[in-house]
């Protein structure tokens, strides 16, 4: 079975420092800061944790301060401040979106018409879901992959540099890291990638003109699920999964110092 790390109690917070007049630390590029707590905010259109310092104001560096999207998550993200809303004050639907009644796909996803994923967590509860993304710095060039794995209240998260390797191989790679990591094949696994190539290739049936040896790797492995299902999502739509991964693929290259 899966081993995941147990995500953190959510806990929400009524007030964001940096935009209900709070007092606001600013730090320097080479300062670490001072995190004393993490309170709730909206990232985007997506909830987060924002740091504080120990008097409780919002830690700001050249206009951005830094969040997570869970407590116990390893990674943590610099992001402009103007992206920031307090937790009472969700982000607001444009009218034109409020007129078009949203799409229901294939059980537990929901399109909205901005392209956006909604996944009805409900769904998802006794499944494993997998969210992938691959990068290069060139296209060929220095690459990353970036997996986050969840099941139920835990979560795994795999960030990877792989060397000089095109995005489509960055793809493949991050969805066979994933499948590789599911010990228990009987559990329902639903894999998210944004990956055109990736998903013509594995689940289309495309002719895959290059990179076969990596895409017959990656068929022989799918095959031994019980009940796996591959699915198409946009990228940076506003997905939490698929920004994840984006983020730990990309820092993978950056930490490689390449």
């Amino acid at each position: 079975m899966i081993n995941l790390e147990q995500s953190a109690e959510v806990i929400s917070y009524t007030n964001n420092q940096i935009l209900d007049g709070g007092e606001q630390k600013s730090v320097s590029k080479n300062q670490k800061p001072e995190i004393k707590d993490w309170k709730r905010v909206w990232f985007k259109n997506n909830k987060a944790w924002m740091a504080t310092d120990p008097s409780g104001g919002s830690i700001v560096n050249d206009g951005r301060v830094l969040i997570k999207y869970q407590l116990k998550q390893d990674y943590e993200y610099w992001v402009n401040t103007e992206n920031i809303r307090p937790i009472e004050s969700p982000p607001k639907i444009p009218l034109h979106q409020k007129k078009r009644k949203t799409r229901q796909k294939r059980g537990g996803k929901e399109k909205t018409s901005g392209g956006a994923l909604r996944l009805d967590s409900a769904a998802y509860a006794d499944k494993i879901c997998i969210f992938t993304d691959g990068a290069s710095s060139g296209n060929p060039g220095p690459s990353g992959i970036g997996v986050l794995l969840r099941y139920g209240q835990h979560e795994k998260e795999i960030s990877k540099f792989i060397g000089y390797a095109t995005n489509n191989i960055a793809e493949l790679k991050a969805i066979e890291a994933g499948l590789l990591v599911v010990k228990d094949t009987s559990i329902p696994v639903r894999l998210f990638t944004d990956s055109n190539y990736a998903y013509g290739v594995l689940v289309l049936n495309w002719k895959a003109r290059r990179n076969q040896d990596v895409v017959e790797s990656i068929k022989k492995t799918m095959a031994k699920f019980k009940d796996l299902e591959i699915i198409k999502i946009k990228g940076h739509a506003g997905d939490e999964g698929n920004e994840r991964a984006d983020y730990l693929a990309t820092s993978a290259i950056k930490k490689a110092g390449t």
